[in-house]
């Protein structure tokens, strides 16, 4: 009977204490974890609004893209009459 005093007195000195601060570290890394996680999921949101205008902004790049070419053969041909 003495020795399940001094295994339950072991268990609630040792065993319990380090349990206990295991856990304390587990639950802080689940804290950062989720503080992180509501980061992202914010940035995600605002990202969201942001991509409302890629269609406008992708079509005053095609035409963008379009006069420059325009110009780029324009001038390619030029060059190639002083040169040729």
């Amino acid at each position: 009977m003495v020795l399940w005093w001094i295994g339950n007195a072991i268990l609630l000195l040792v065993v319990v204490p380090v349990l206990v601060a295991l856990l304390n570290r587990v639950l802080g890394a689940l804290e950062r974890i989720r503080a992180a996680s509501d980061n992202i999921l914010g940035g995600g949101v605002a990202l969201i609004g942001e991509l409302n205008e890629a269609p406008g902004l992708l079509a005053t790049t095609d035409t963008t893209i379009q006069e420059v070419s325009v110009g780029a053969v324009r001038y390619a041909g030029s060059v190639a009459k002083l040169l040729g």
